[in-house]
Protein backbone atom coordinates (compact mmCIF):
# COMPACT_ATOMS: atom_id res chain seq x y z
CA UNK A 1 0.00 0.00 0.00
CA UNK A 2 1.19 3.50 -0.81
CA UNK A 3 1.50 6.30 2.15
CA UNK A 4 -1.67 7.86 0.63
CA UNK A 5 -3.34 4.34 0.86
CA UNK A 6 -2.37 4.10 4.56
CA UNK A 7 -3.44 7.70 5.40
CA UNK A 8 -6.83 6.85 4.82
CA UNK A 9 -6.97 4.55 7.31
CA UNK A 10 -5.40 6.73 9.97
CA UNK A 11 -6.87 8.32 13.15
CA UNK A 12 -4.74 11.00 13.62
CA UNK A 13 -4.28 11.68 17.36
CA UNK A 14 -3.66 13.85 19.84
CA UNK A 15 -5.09 13.21 23.96
CA UNK A 16 -2.55 14.18 25.77
CA UNK A 17 -3.75 16.18 28.91
CA UNK A 18 -1.43 19.14 28.20
CA UNK A 19 -2.61 19.26 24.64
CA UNK A 20 -3.35 23.15 23.67
CA UNK A 21 -6.21 24.80 21.13
CA UNK A 22 -2.98 25.58 19.07
CA UNK A 23 -1.97 21.79 19.30
CA UNK A 24 -5.41 20.55 18.00
CA UNK A 25 -5.93 23.18 15.31
CA UNK A 26 -2.18 22.02 14.06
CA UNK A 27 -3.52 18.13 14.06
CA UNK A 28 -6.50 19.09 12.23
CA UNK A 29 -4.72 21.06 9.78
CA UNK A 30 -2.40 17.72 9.00
CA UNK A 31 -5.01 15.84 8.44
CA UNK A 32 -6.49 17.59 6.10
CA UNK A 33 -3.25 18.22 4.30
CA UNK A 34 -2.13 14.13 4.49
CA UNK A 35 -5.85 12.89 4.11
CA UNK A 36 -6.36 10.90 7.24
CA UNK A 37 -9.44 9.12 8.27
CA UNK A 38 -9.95 11.35 11.58
CA UNK A 39 -8.64 13.20 14.34
CA UNK A 40 -9.17 11.67 17.66
CA UNK A 41 -9.26 14.39 20.90
CA UNK A 42 -10.07 14.16 24.69
CA UNK A 43 -13.94 15.50 24.31
CA UNK A 44 -13.19 19.07 25.66
CA UNK A 45 -11.76 19.39 21.83
CA UNK A 46 -14.72 17.79 19.84
CA UNK A 47 -15.94 21.18 19.00
CA UNK A 48 -12.74 22.71 18.19
CA UNK A 49 -12.17 19.71 15.79
CA UNK A 50 -15.43 20.22 14.40
CA UNK A 51 -15.11 23.52 13.19
CA UNK A 52 -12.04 23.13 11.81
CA UNK A 53 -12.87 20.38 9.87
CA UNK A 54 -15.80 21.91 8.51
CA UNK A 55 -16.35 21.25 4.81
CA UNK A 56 -13.40 18.33 5.17
CA UNK A 57 -13.93 14.69 4.04
CA UNK A 58 -12.34 14.55 8.04
CA UNK A 59 -13.82 12.92 10.33
CA UNK A 60 -13.66 13.35 14.22
CA UNK A 61 -13.32 11.15 16.70
CA UNK A 62 -13.54 11.20 20.46
CA UNK A 63 -12.79 8.88 23.16
CA UNK A 64 -15.17 8.04 26.60
CA UNK A 65 -13.79 7.07 30.05
CA UNK A 66 -10.70 7.04 28.82
CA UNK A 67 -8.30 5.57 29.68
CA UNK A 68 -9.33 3.26 32.19
CA UNK A 69 -12.42 2.39 31.69
CA UNK A 70 -13.56 2.53 35.42
CA UNK A 71 -16.74 4.72 35.03
CA UNK A 72 -20.33 3.71 35.53
CA UNK A 73 -22.09 2.96 32.79
CA UNK A 74 -24.52 6.28 33.21
CA UNK A 75 -21.18 8.64 33.17
CA UNK A 76 -19.87 6.42 29.92
CA UNK A 77 -23.56 7.27 28.52
CA UNK A 78 -23.29 11.17 29.44
CA UNK A 79 -19.70 11.24 27.46
CA UNK A 80 -20.10 9.33 24.93
CA UNK A 81 -24.08 11.49 23.96
CA UNK A 82 -22.40 14.86 24.85
CA UNK A 83 -19.04 13.97 22.52
CA UNK A 84 -21.89 13.67 19.42
CA UNK A 85 -23.58 16.59 20.11
CA UNK A 86 -20.61 18.22 20.28
CA UNK A 87 -19.92 17.19 16.45
CA UNK A 88 -18.17 13.81 17.12
CA UNK A 89 -18.81 11.25 14.46
CA UNK A 90 -17.00 8.32 16.36
CA UNK A 91 -16.60 7.28 20.06
CA UNK A 92 -13.83 5.34 21.26
CA UNK A 93 -14.90 3.99 24.67
CA UNK A 94 -12.83 1.92 27.15
CA UNK A 95 -13.90 -1.12 27.85
CA UNK A 96 -15.04 -2.05 31.99
CA UNK A 97 -11.59 -3.99 32.14
CA UNK A 98 -12.42 -5.67 35.71
CA UNK A 99 -15.41 -7.26 33.90
CA UNK A 100 -13.04 -8.00 31.26
CA UNK A 101 -10.71 -9.71 33.29
CA UNK A 102 -13.18 -11.41 35.43
CA UNK A 103 -15.03 -13.18 32.39
CA UNK A 104 -18.23 -10.98 33.16
CA UNK A 105 -19.53 -11.05 29.91
CA UNK A 106 -23.78 -9.69 30.87
CA UNK A 107 -21.64 -6.90 32.80
CA UNK A 108 -19.64 -6.29 29.62
CA UNK A 109 -22.70 -6.48 27.17
CA UNK A 110 -24.93 -4.16 29.13
CA UNK A 111 -22.49 -1.32 29.82
CA UNK A 112 -21.42 -1.19 25.97
CA UNK A 113 -24.97 -1.66 25.30
CA UNK A 114 -25.82 1.20 26.75
CA UNK A 115 -22.93 3.17 25.06
CA UNK A 116 -24.13 1.88 21.32
CA UNK A 117 -27.12 2.47 21.79
CA UNK A 118 -26.50 6.22 22.72
CA UNK A 119 -24.16 6.91 20.25
CA UNK A 120 -25.92 5.47 17.75
CA UNK A 121 -28.60 7.98 18.33
CA UNK A 122 -26.77 10.29 16.60
CA UNK A 123 -25.65 8.18 14.02
CA UNK A 124 -22.12 8.21 15.29
CA UNK A 125 -19.96 5.11 15.33
CA UNK A 126 -18.53 3.19 18.49
CA UNK A 127 -15.38 1.44 18.68
CA UNK A 128 -14.45 -0.57 21.49
CA UNK A 129 -10.96 -0.34 23.66
CA UNK A 130 -10.23 -3.64 24.96
CA UNK A 131 -6.89 -2.85 26.29
CA UNK A 132 -5.04 -5.93 24.79
CA UNK A 133 -1.95 -5.77 26.88
CA UNK A 134 -4.03 -6.40 29.87
CA UNK A 135 -6.01 -9.05 29.16
CA UNK A 136 -5.20 -12.75 28.56
CA UNK A 137 -6.24 -14.44 24.40
CA UNK A 138 -9.45 -15.98 26.14
CA UNK A 139 -10.34 -11.72 28.16
CA UNK A 140 -10.24 -10.39 24.62
CA UNK A 141 -11.85 -12.64 22.78
CA UNK A 142 -14.82 -12.50 25.57
CA UNK A 143 -14.34 -8.31 25.27
CA UNK A 144 -14.21 -8.79 21.67
CA UNK A 145 -17.56 -10.98 21.18
CA UNK A 146 -19.56 -9.01 24.06
CA UNK A 147 -18.50 -5.94 22.18
CA UNK A 148 -19.90 -7.00 18.92
CA UNK A 149 -23.34 -8.40 20.86
CA UNK A 150 -24.02 -4.64 22.53
CA UNK A 151 -23.79 -3.14 18.64
CA UNK A 152 -20.37 -1.95 18.67
CA UNK A 153 -18.66 -0.85 15.10
CA UNK A 154 -15.51 -1.52 16.10
CA UNK A 155 -12.48 -3.34 18.66
CA UNK A 156 -9.60 -1.34 19.19
CA UNK A 157 -6.34 -3.03 20.68
CA UNK A 158 -5.53 -0.14 22.76
CA UNK A 159 -5.39 3.28 24.90
CA UNK A 160 -1.30 3.81 24.47
CA UNK A 161 -1.86 4.57 28.24
CA UNK A 162 -1.86 1.59 30.09
CA UNK A 163 1.20 -0.54 28.85
CA UNK A 164 1.56 -2.69 25.74
CA UNK A 165 -0.01 -1.30 22.75
CA UNK A 166 -0.76 -3.20 19.39
CA UNK A 167 0.62 -6.63 17.90
CA UNK A 168 0.20 -8.21 14.78
CA UNK A 169 -1.12 -11.50 16.96
CA UNK A 170 -3.30 -9.02 18.68
CA UNK A 171 -5.07 -7.85 15.45
CA UNK A 172 -5.02 -11.26 14.06
CA UNK A 173 -6.84 -12.63 16.79
CA UNK A 174 -9.47 -9.76 16.98
CA UNK A 175 -10.26 -10.09 13.16
CA UNK A 176 -10.75 -13.85 13.37
CA UNK A 177 -12.99 -13.30 16.40
CA UNK A 178 -15.10 -10.45 15.30
CA UNK A 179 -15.22 -11.86 11.54
CA UNK A 180 -15.51 -9.46 8.33
CA UNK A 181 -18.14 -6.90 8.97
CA UNK A 182 -16.46 -5.35 12.39
CA UNK A 183 -14.16 -3.08 12.03
CA UNK A 184 -10.94 -3.82 14.17
CA UNK A 185 -8.57 -0.45 14.92
CA UNK A 186 -5.23 -1.66 16.10
CA UNK A 187 -3.35 1.53 18.18
CA UNK A 188 -0.51 2.19 20.71
CA UNK A 189 3.19 1.90 19.22
CA UNK A 190 2.39 2.37 15.43
CA UNK A 191 5.03 4.59 14.37
CA UNK A 192 5.98 3.89 11.23
CA UNK A 193 4.67 2.92 7.28
CA UNK A 194 5.97 -0.56 7.98
CA UNK A 195 3.97 -0.51 10.93
CA UNK A 196 1.25 0.38 9.82
CA UNK A 197 1.27 -1.90 6.91
CA UNK A 198 1.50 -4.97 8.94
CA UNK A 199 -0.93 -3.94 11.17
CA UNK A 200 -3.93 -3.32 8.02
CA UNK A 201 -2.44 -6.89 6.64
CA UNK A 202 -3.26 -8.99 9.85
CA UNK A 203 -6.92 -7.06 9.53
CA UNK A 204 -6.76 -4.01 10.55
CA UNK A 205 -9.08 -1.51 9.14
CA UNK A 206 -8.22 1.30 11.23
CA UNK A 207 -5.08 2.80 12.62
CA UNK A 208 -5.03 4.94 15.75
CA UNK A 209 -1.55 6.54 15.76
CA UNK A 210 -0.07 10.14 16.82
CA UNK A 211 3.00 9.40 14.81
CA UNK A 212 0.31 10.13 11.81
CA UNK A 213 3.09 12.70 10.16
CA UNK A 214 6.14 10.49 10.33
CA UNK A 215 3.74 7.08 8.94
CA UNK A 216 3.15 8.50 5.49
CA UNK A 217 6.11 10.95 5.07
CA UNK A 218 8.65 7.61 5.75
CA UNK A 219 10.23 9.00 9.06
CA UNK A 220 10.01 7.07 12.48
CA UNK A 221 7.38 8.48 14.94
CA UNK A 222 7.72 9.41 18.79
CA UNK A 223 4.43 8.91 19.96
CA UNK A 224 3.53 6.13 22.33
CA UNK A 225 0.20 5.91 20.78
Amino acid sequence: MSPADVAGFIDHTLLKPTASEADILRLCSEAVEYGFKSVCVNPIWVKTATKALRGSRVLTCSVAAFPFGATPTDVKVYEARGATLDGADEVDVVVDLAAAQAGDRGALIDDLRAVAEAVHGSSAILKVIIETALLSDEQKVLACEAAVEAGADFVKTSTGFNGGGATIEDVALMRRTVGPHIGVKASGGVRTLEDARAMIAAGANRIGASSGVAIVTGSAGAGSY
